[in-house]
């Protein structure tokens, strides 16, 4: 397999862990500090940049356990408005979306990759990622996101979503193994043994996203609410760096810029 490159930036093999920043532009988020009002996104996203981030990710639709919907049509408003702020900058973005529709009007101002929480279960977002020659970050889903529970589901699926990449056609691939309450049948347990194995994953020979930040299984064992969350999320994270994930997606860049600092010279030496 060859490493996916975005926007310049090797992703996984000898590269150094890369930092992904993020930016809701959904009012409904779970974490409301992550949201940026209309307006507010240059400045938040150069703020990330300053601190460390490789890459933003944004998304303008909640996918939280319970949030209120929103059409496609909103969604594509609210991104659009956002890649406004950005466009010219040369800020490396990803589209955090399961709609072809969000990622044509994303692709028009030059985003970067596609994070599809969807594992690619919709042909016709696949296509146009693999027709726009992008990464994509794709999750362990086979119907509907993170319908994998435990760890031998998530490989399954994690290598289903591998077959769909070859078969699209898709540029490169950065796997996720769906940590989270996706759906009913999930606990908090089943997040820990996907945290506790999460080398395994990064055996199929694919770099691997760590997305822990601020989870609901970080705050059902510390019984605090996403904003008391920073901690126990920095602790996750230094194991799955150990573990080797290729990507850190989180809300709180500097302290995780840190936390990847020091493991990195752990690992590695100086």
């Amino acid at each position: 397999m060859r490493e996916p490159v975005l926007a310049g930036m090797t992703i996984g093999g000898g590269a150094p862990v890369r930092l992904m920043g993020v930016i809701n532009c959904s009012p409904e988020s779970f974490y409301s500090a992550s949201y940026a009002h209309p307006g507010e996104v240059r400045r938040r996203a150069d703020g990330l940049l300053r601190e460390g981030a490789d890459l933003i990710d944004l998304g303008a639709r909640s996918t939280a356990p319970g949030a209120p919907p929103i059409s496609v049509a909103e969604e594509v408003s609210r991104i659009e408005a956002a890649l406004r702020e950005l466009d010219g900058c040369g800020i490396p973005c990803s589209i955090d979306t399961m709609h072809r529709e969000v990622l044509e009007a994303a692709l028009r101002h030059g985003v970067d990759a596609l994070n599809d929480i969807g594992g690619l279960a919709n042909p016709a977002l696949a296509r146009c990622a693999a027709d726009a020659g992008i990464p994509v970050f794709a999750m362990a889903s086979v119907r509907e996101p993170g319908d994998a529970p435990g760890v031998e589901a998530t490989l399954a699926a994690l290598t289903l979503v591998i077959e769909r990449c070859e078969r699209f056609g898709i540029a490169g691939c950065i796997l996720d193994p769906a940590i989270g309450r996706w759906t009913p049948v999930r606990t908090a347990e089943h997040d820990w043994e996907i945290c506790r194995h999460f080398s395994t994953f990064t055996g199929l020979g694919y770099p691997v996203l760590a997305a822990v930040s601020r989870k609901s299984f970080i705050g059902a064992l510390l019984g605090v609410l996403p904003e008391d969350r920073l901690v126990g999320s920095l602790a996750v994270t230094a194991s799955l760096v150990g573990q080797g994930a290729a990507v850190v997606r989180t809300h709180d860049v500097a302290a995780t810029r840190d936390v990847i600092a020091v493991c990195e010279h752990l690992r590695r030496g100086s």
